[in-house]
């Protein structure tokens, strides 16, 4: 057979499992949609499904011993959720210096061996620190997970939409124990005033108007330290937990 036969015949085999594959894609796309606001197109989590798919079929390795639906669907949902974190609405420049920030932050906290300070990160960035705090200003509508989208005047976090039956199995319940773990670890590594400002932020339920004078702050300061708390804590859990593991928090 020659050469040409051959990826002929690849590229034949590769087709046929495409298609083969495309109701999973479909179902996947259609049981996250179920919990996405209604502006969330099927359509457009369908195609970035597609690709998921194929890619997962392009890497597949039968030797690693998951079959290739698994696989598949692993591969599936990452490329679907990852569309997601695409309509969260924040500008490019946004996104990049949240990377750098939590890069800096990750960087510092490995060469420290412990929390850098506020200045520490400007350093490491460059800037004097009058300008990472117009950083943390201008970055501060960026979530953990950058998954927080307005629909009726609400602001919704997406991830919330997203758990589905699936979830309950004793894997996820075991992976989402650990994430639990790994974050409280993250939080408690953190300065004393950014870990207040998220507890009183996030337990509490309060809004940065209330936490302000409880500790003694102006509004703008206090929503500094909560953006830096997020981005040490994204940092830390990126450190230590796998990157592949998706849609799990």
């Amino acid at each position: 057979m020659t050469a040409y036969a051959v990826c002929a015949l690849a590229a034949e085999e590769r087709e046929r499992l495409i298609i083969e594959h495309l109701p999973q894609v479909h179902w996947i796309a259609t049981r996250i949609q179920e919990k996405l606001p209604a502006n969330i197109n099927i359509e457009d989590l369908v195609s970035a499904g597609v690709i998921g798919l194929i890619a997962a079929i392009d890497n597949y390795d039968p030797s690693h011993g998951a079959s290739l639906r698994t696989y598949a669907e692993y591969k599936i949902r990452g490329a679907i959720l990852d569309s997601i974190r695409g309509l969260d609405g924040v500008p490019t420049h946004k996104r990049k210096r949240v990377r750098q920030v939590a890069d800096a932050i990750a960087t510092l906290e490995q060469r420290l061996q412990r929390a850098p300070a506020e200045e520490e990160v400007a350093a490491e960035l460059n800037l004097q620190l009058s300008e990472y705090q117009t950083w943390l200003n201008d970055i501060k509508g960026v979530s953990l997970g950058s998954l927080e989208v307005i629909e009726d005047g609400e602001e919704l976090d997406l991830l919330k939409f997203i758990a589905g039956d699936e979830e309950q199995i004793p894997a996820r319940i075991l992976e989402r124990s650990e994430l639990k773990r790994v974050i409280t670890e993250g939080i408690n590594k953190m300065p004393q005033n950014e870990r207040l400002v998220l507890s009183l932020y996030y337990h509490e339920e309060l809004n940065m108007r209330e936490i302000a004078p409880i500790l003694g702050l102006h509004i703008t300061r206090v929503s500094q330290l909560r953006m830096q708390a997020i981005l040490r804590l994204r940092a830390y859990i990126e450190k230590k937990w796998p990157s592949g593991r998706r849609g799990i928090f």
